[in-house]
């Protein structure tokens, strides 16, 4: 999936190991001030968040690099933490368990899990932070909606689905089709994928994928608000806060009342002009090589 995809494809990448031993090195770009700002001080200013999105390339070794390095600098920052990843699926939270308490190889987690076939990324770009997150005592989230109910809503809507099928998606109640900006933006996308599938029941399958994801963050900040939750997700699920962090604000808010809520999202070596000019697709660009100044 590349930078700026949103959807079910996946891609093929050469697996290269990561270095858990390097300490941070990068340059973080604001985008809603455009101006370079040092790493220290956006590490900072992210272990004082409630969320912090970690916006990856799936198949961008570098990117898994930098997401290992800020979350073990936000661990020390912030020792009170909880990582949320995409790349497990909501009904094998209890095989993510056993593997943290030190019950399961990570072998025997990745058959458990169904990793390859539910996911198929290069083991080795998430080895080091679930190796961190265990002997760190870090709870990890299974955030991810199950393969089967993304795609059977794909083909035939959210309303074929069964109530034994809704078990680990939220109640349709929960489920807001919106907002057009981003069905807009879906719909340039949606040409690119195969299938026979209508655009709405597209766009439902991706708001779906959103708002499970949405829900278990919301939920874990709610059973543990004093926890740092750091997401690891696809670009596409944070772009102008359409997909995942509108949809946590919107749970969180309405159990808060008026208590501050902070989300902070960073996308990985982006290099794009336009993307850096655009100071509403995220907060941060972080960039393990020099970001030349905004034209």
């Amino acid at each position: 999936m590349g930078a700026l995809s949103i959807g079910i494809l996946s891609t093929v990448a050469v697996a290269v190991p990561l270095d858990a031993s390097r300490d941070v090195a990068a340059v973080a770009f604001n985008l809603r001030l455009q101006q370079r700002e040092a790493s220290a001080f956006v590490l900072r200013k992210l272990a004082q968040a409630d969320v912090v999105y970690l916006g990856e390339t799936h198949d961008r070794p570098a990117d898994h690099q930098a997401q290992l390095e800020i979350i073990q600098a936000l661990q020390q920052l912030r020792p009170e933490l909880a990582i949320g990843m995409e790349m497990f699926q909501r009904p094998y939270q209890s095989v993510l368990n056993r593997y943290l308490a030190g019950a399961l190889t990570e072998a025997e987690l990745q058959t458990q899990s169904q990793y390859q076939n539910r996911w198929g990324y290069p083991w080795d770009f998430y080895a080091p932070i679930l190796r961190f997150a265990q002997s760190h005592q870090l709870p990890v989230i299974a955030l991810n909606t199950p393969t089967e109910i993304t795609r059977k809503t794909a083909r035939t809507g959210l309303k074929s689905l069964t109530l034994t099928e809704r078990r680990f998606i939220p109640p349709p109640s929960a489920v807001v089709l919106g907002p057009q900006v981003y069905r807009d933006r879906l719909q340039k996308i949606y040409g690119a994928h195969d299938g026979s599938a209508s655009l709405e029941q597209f766009f439902q399958a991706q708001v779906l994928w959103d708002e499970t994801m949405a829900e278990r963050i919301a939920q874990t900040l709610q059973q543990q608000p004093k926890r740092l939750v750091v997401v690891l997700v696809g670009q596409g699920h944070l772009l102008y806060g359409d997909g995942i962090p509108a949809r946590v604000a919107r749970r969180v808010q309405a159990t808060r009342s008026r208590a501050p809520f902070t989300q902070i999202s960073l996308l990985f070596n982006v290099e794009a002009p336009e993307i850096r000019r655009d100071r509403q697709i995220a907060d941060y660009i972080w960039s393990s090589q020099a970001i030349p100044a905004a034209p």
